[in-house]
């Protein structure tokens, strides 16, 4: 461990963790062995920073939340692993964030992401960059998010679901199917219920850009079509682009299959 005036006497932070010379840990704080914290990261008081646990620099992790804690499911057998937490990410109060598991052997949450408080991330989740969870979200093992995706507070994400790029679920969800990319899930049960507009205008899509995402959707959904059978279509009658190719891709390779119309 690097000794630094910015970690307090009152933090119990173990000889067998890495820290850079400027992370900042506040009193009452826990970091165990095993661990590596990145330049610039701030581990607030009573944030409990448990074996396995590799972070980023420019994190912040609030007060009582834990990172890296022991998978919570039945099948762990106290194998070494890791949680991994990108740059610039901020955890909020009471977060839960689980390493991973034989399965995958890592939980990964990637970087500029806001996890708020109470929201639990398991084992071998992969969350990727500029994600939001809300407030009191549950996120069940090995589920994927892939990047500028929001969930809304206390959605509930049953394991194993993908959960594509920019979308937007809404809050109090349970999510079950995939939900393609660029996609608004809502209502009860959930389903799709149009393109992100304003998430994707927010973040510099063209309105051309847009307009083939919502046709590609409309041929999905509007159509009477079959899931192969509008896939087909969309790759024969619209522009090959990377926002149709990632609708494509992402719907062949579910598993759970897709929210519906």
């Amino acid at each position: 461990m690097v000794k630094n005036k910015s970690i307090s006497s009152l933090a119990l932070v173990s000889d067998g963790a890495v820290l850079a010379e400027d992370v900042r840990v506040d009193p009452y704080a826990i970091v165990e062995d095993n661990v590596e914290i990145g330049p610039g990261t701030h581990i607030h008081s009573g944030a409990i920073i448990r074996s396995g646990a590799r972070i980023g620099s420019q994190c912040e992790i609030h007060p009582y939340a834990v990172v890296a804690g022991v998978p919570q499911d039945l099948k762990f057998r106290g194998e070494e692993t890791v949680a991994i937490i990108g740059d610039r990410t901020v955890i909020r109060e009471y977060v839960t964030i689980s390493r991973g598991t034989a399965s995958r052997g890592k939980t990964v949450i990637g970087e500029d992401c806001l996890i708020m408080a109470y929201a639990h991330v398991a084992h071998d989740c992969v969350l990727g960059d500029h994600v939001i969870i809300g407030n009191a979200s549950q996120i069940a093992g090995e589920v994927e998010i892939d990047d500028w995706a929001i969930l809304s507070g206390s959605v509930l994400v049953h394991q194993f679901t993908l959960i594509g790029r920019h979308t937007m679920t809404q809050g109090g969800s349970r999510v079950t199917k995939d939900i393609p990319p660029y996609a608004i899930a809502a209502r009860e049960p959930l389903v799709f219920s149009g393109v992100n507009l304003i998430g994707l205008r927010r973040r510099g899509f063209t309105e051309e850009e847009i307009a083939l995402v919502s046709d590609a959707y409309r041929i999905l959904y509007a159509q009477g079509l079959n899931v192969s059978d509008a896939l087909e279509t969309i790759e024969k009658t619209l522009e090959d682009t990377p926002e149709r190719r990632r609708i494509v891709d992402f719907i062949r390779r579910s598993t759970r299959g897709i929210v519906r119309g």
